[in-house]
């Protein structure tokens, strides 16, 4: 989406109100691998005043495809794509673009962007393997762009869990 030094697309990402229905749904009409499910909130974590999202991953063609149930009220950011009712939906919402490298090159990313006209609505990190921001590109192309960066350890954890078609290649 930006054109930066070690920024790849990585991911299209889906907002749903039922996160099993729709992972159903997306392993019998396209052919999804299957799915690695977690949650933003980590075993014994307050989540009091933070977004609670169920997240599914799964890699088609190299891509990453993130399907996201926001809980309750606790993310509008998220919630608010979805129309309201009962019935499974499920709705685009971002795509995402990995920094690849060591953490300098994060650093250098976030430089780059003029957060006046790319504003930061979400953001977040996980000790030294994660660190993500949501900019707000809906009043140029209509969605948001996660910039994202994660540390090797961390995608090789990734790719360990995540089911790829076709099947993730061994690196060694």
């Amino acid at each position: 989406m930006f054109a930066r030094p070690n920024s790849q697309h990585c991911q299209v990402a889906y907002v749903t109100n039922d996160l099993v229905a729709a992972m159903a749904l997306m392993k019998a009409e396209y052919d999804a691998p299957g799915f690695f499910e977690l949650t933003n909130i980590q075993p014994g974590e307050d989540p009091a005043g933070r977004p609670v999202l169920k997240v599914a991953l799964t890699v088609v063609g190299g891509v990453e495809i993130e399907l996201i149930e926001p809980v309750g009220d606790t993310a509008p950011l998220f919630r608010d794509v979805l129309p309201g009712g009962d019935a499974l939906a499920i709705r685009f919402h971002h795509v995402a673009t990995r920094i690849t490298g060591p953490v300098e090159n994060w650093e250098a990313h976030l430089a780059s962007l003029d957060l006046a006209r790319h504003p930061v609505v979400f953001e977040g990190s996980v000790g030294e393997m994660l660190r993500y921001i949501y900019t707000d590109e809906r009043h140029t192309v209509g969605h948001f762009v996660e910039h994202v960066w994660m540390s090797d350890e961390l995608l090789g954890q990734m790719a360990a869990v995540v089911p790829s078609y076709p099947p993730a290649k061994d690196p060694s």
